[in-house]
């Protein structure tokens, strides 16, 4: 889809994601999928909610994952 949007999870990363690039990685989604780098007045709102909406998705997302094969103590937050 977007090339610029990396893989949020263990093992691709060794820790947690931050909320920082959680937050990126909905902002290109919205990006790509908008066809807006940055949107007008008109649809700053709508945009913003959609990234605080995919954002929140994301992270409940990247909560809910088991990785197998990780130890369970790597996997606890």
């Amino acid at each position: 889809m977007c090339r610029s949007i990396k893989t949020l999870r263990p093992p691709v990363l060794p820790e947690e994601a931050t909320e920082e690039e959680i937050r990126a990685a909905a902002l290109q989604y919205v990006r790509k999928v908008s066809g807006f780098r940055a949107p007008a007045a008109h649809n700053q709102e709508v945009f913003d909610r959609a990234v605080d909406e995919i954002a929140r998705a994301t992270a409940e997302l990247l909560d809910g994952i088991e990785v197998r094969g990780r130890p369970k103590a790597a996997q606890a937050s």
